[in-house]
């Protein structure tokens, strides 16, 4: 079974579904993902195939460009496309809707407006009421990232193929309940973790207390205008500042 049905129309939307099958693909296997190019095999009946492959589909992501909406139907002169009830994508979105399979809209390029319902046939008015995803070549990695971790989030099967693949998990669920620590190549000291709690220590050049109890070292950690404990770590924080010799410069 194909998880993921990619439905394009070849003039402004092949080169986008040759991406989306690549990166998709990576995430949750190749033979999650159905684009008709690759997945229709040599002497197959392609009638069959389309319509089987969009019906046992979880998700159709119906790629849509700038001159979508308008682009002429090839087998009727001054007609557009979607008013052909033969077109493919037209077919294959329909389908998708009466097999109950989920139907996301993706906006190819950030000027591509939102559908007007009123310029498609009633067949497919609903794709207009559908939440859109939107994909650019400029931000194409960080767009199919966030395309693929919402869906994983509704649709139990893409989560187990991306567990499976030992894909990453989305953002928001990787970060909870989660401590990262991260090496910025501070030079003494205690850094801030960036995650629910934590300490990092990296590079110090003397001794630290990071707790309760008593710590045995000399009177200071070497270096003017530092912090220091000695002995036990319960009554507070000594600090200097200056030169000993002259502790009013404050320099």
């Amino acid at each position: 079974m194909h998880e993921l049905f990619i439905n394009y129309r070849t003039q402004g939307g092949k080169d986008a579904a040759h991406v989306f099958d690549y990166e998709l693909s990576k995430r949750f296997g190749t033979n999650s993902v159905f684009r008709a190019q690759k997945s229709i095999a040599p002497g197959a009946n392609y009638v069959e195939t389309l319509i089987k492959g969009v019906r046992r589909s979880r998700v159709l992501l119906a790629l849509i460009g700038r001159d979508w909406v308008d682009t002429p139907d090839p087998k009727g002169p001054g007609r557009r496309a979607l008013a052909n009830p033969k077109d493919w994508v037209r077919r294959e979105i329909e389908e998708a809707f009466s097999s109950g399979v989920l139907v996301v809209p993706v906006l190819l390029g950030r000027h591509v407006e939102q559908i007007d319902p009123l310029r498609l046939p009633k067949s497919l008015a609903t794709l207009a009421e559908c939440q859109y995803e939107r994909y650019s070549t400029r931000t194409a990695e960080a767009d199919l990232t966030r395309l693929g971790d919402r869906l994983v989030r509704q649709v139990p099967e893409l989560a187990a193929l991306n567990a499976q693949a030992g894909g990453a998990q989305p953002a928001a669920e990787a970060s909870r309940g989660r401590t990262e620590i991260h090496n910025a190549r501070q030079s003494g000291g205690v850094g801030a973790v960036h995650g629910d709690l934590g300490t990092f220590i990296n590079e110090a050049h003397g001794p630290l207390h990071t707790g309760s109890g008593r710590q045995i070292n000399g009177p200071r950690i070497n270096g003017d205008g530092t912090n220091y404990v000695a002995g036990d770590n319960r009554g507070g924080i000594r600090q200097r500042f200056g030169d000993p010799k002259h502790p009013g410069t404050g320099r």
